[in-house]
This record gives C-alpha cells, sequence and structure tokens, in this order.
C-alpha cells in the first residue's frame, strides 16, 4: 500500500471529481490519433499543453494550429510550453515564446514547465507569471514543478504539479502538509511507467492526496528510470485510454 498521510485530507477527496491535464503530445503529423482522441466527446478535459518545439517553435505550424483550433472549439483549454529550465532561462526569452503562442495559436495560457521550486527563485517566477496574466487576462497558469515546492508557490500558479514521475515513486509517495489548506483543483499528478493493473490504486492515491488533475501513462521515460523505453513517455496515449477515460468521465464505449 502507499503511504497515504493526513487522513483528513483523504477522508474528504474521496469526492474529487478527478479530470484530465495532458502534459503535451508529439508532433500531430507524429500522433494524429492522439490529438484525435482529445475532441472525442465526454472526456473529462481540462486543458491541453501544446509543445511545437520546446515551445512555440520559429514560425506558425499548420497541424499545430488545427489541432489548436479544434480542442478551443470543443471548449477545452489549450496552454503553451514555456521551459524555465529551473529558473535559468532568462525572463526575456520566456516572455518572447509567450507572445509567439499567443499571436499563432492564441493559447488560453501557459504550463511553465521544470519550474523552480526554492523560496529564493519565488520572485521572479511571480514577476513572470504576472507579466503573462498581463498578456492573458484569465490566464490559466500551470507551474510545473514535478515535486511540492515552497508553499508561496500556490499563490502564485492556478494549479501546481506536485508529481511528475515513476510509478515506482508514486505508489510510495507522500503529501506535503501545507496542500491541505488548498483544494483539490489546485494540484495535479503525472504517472508514467504505470500499469494498466495499478489504475484503481493509482486513481486512490490521487484522491487521497488531493489531486483533481491527472495523467497516467503505461509508457516509459526513455531516460531508463522505468526500466527502458524511449522518447518522451507523455507524447502518447497510454494503453489503457479507453479503459481510464470510463473509469473517471463518460463518452467511451467498452
Amino acid at each position: 500500500m502507499p503511504h497515504l498521510t493526513r487522513t483528513t485530507r483523504g477522508t474528504a477527496s474521496t469526492e474529487v471529481r478527478i479530470g484530465f491535464g495532458v502534459p503535451g503530445f508529439a508532433h500531430p503529423l507524429v500522433a494524429p490519433v492522439e490529438w484525435s482522441e482529445l475532441t472525442r466527446p465526454g472526456t473529462p478535459l481540462k486543458w491541453v499543453v501544446l509543445n511545437v518545439a520546446n515551445g512555440p517553435g520559429e514560425r506558425p505550424d499548420p497541424h499545430c494550429l488545427e489541432a489548436a483550433g479544434r480542442l478551443r472549439n470543443a471548449g477545452v483549454r489549450v496552454l503553451g510550453h514555456l521551459d524555465t529550465t529551473y529558473g535559468a532561462r532568462a525572463f526575456g526569452e520566456l516572455i518572447s515564446d509567450a507572445h509567439r503562442y499567443l499571436d499563432w495559436y492564441q493559447v488560453d495560457g501557459f504550463s511553465l514547465d521544470r519550474c523552480p521550486t526554492e523560496r529564493t527563485a519565488l520572485p521572479e517566477v511571480r514577476r513572470t507569471v504576472a507579466t503573462l496574466r498581463a498578456l492573458v487576462g484569465d490566464a490559466h497558469i500551470v507551474l510545473g514543478h514535478g515535486t511540492h515546492p515552497y508553499p508561496g508557490y500556490a499563490e502564485t500558479g492556478d494549479q501546481l504539479v506536485t508529481f511528475a514521475g515513476p510509478w515506482s515513486d508514486y505508489r510510495w509517495s507522500q503529501v506535503a502538509e501545507w496542500t491541505a489548506d488548498y483544494p483539490a483543483e489546485r494540484f495535479c499528478h503525472f504517472v508514467h511507467g504505470m500499469p494498466r493493473g495499478h489504475l484503481e490504486e493509482a486513481l486512490r492515491i490521487a484522491r487521497w492526496q488531493g489531486a483533481s488533475t491527472i495523467y497516467f501513462t503505461d509508457r516509459v521515460d526513455g531516460s531508463g528510470v522505468d526500466g527502458g523505453g524511449s522518447g518522451d513517455p507523455w507524447e502518447s496515449l497510454p494503453g489503457y485510454w479507453d479503459e481510464i477515460v470510463s473509469r473517471i468521465g463518460t463518452g467511451v464505449s467498452e
């Protein structure tokens, strides 16, 4: 059994309504089925990250334009991918990428990947987020820490990715105590290398830890942390996509 801390959060979070946040599929030419599935009626989808070329690319991509347009027409938020490189990326570069995402793809917000977690980096992240919100008044901002950051970040982003990693770590993960002060809608969990047989256990962990936005996949990380594999584990649909959609939403025929 995983380590489930804070019984009070766990009891309340059994009523959490879970939905998907998609960290970013491969290019629509490479993953046409994946992008098509995202507009399937009844899929409990909260947002999708558009990552053209580790950012918006050098020029508008017609295939990405079409994919983003279909999602927006289906009422799904499209977020531009901004790689903060753990705080090493220059402020001006991030804002330049944000402008291109807005000009070319009319995104609804941004996902700040590899977002720093330290207290000392918080002022610069606040500056970046404030500027992004000035560009898009109702921008949805996801801070992609991948682990629990300093609590002050929860007052900066709309959502925080507090876990991103392999199932072998997730099943024994613990939640930071300070997250109990916030609703489950503020937190996201992304898990790769997760076998089909553990779906129910993983959903239970997300609910107990108070995370309402998830992406679980059996695809493995190319770095080898899952025991092999190649490429980005988020680039394609999990083999059990229909099953997980049917467990937490509607619209998938069995």
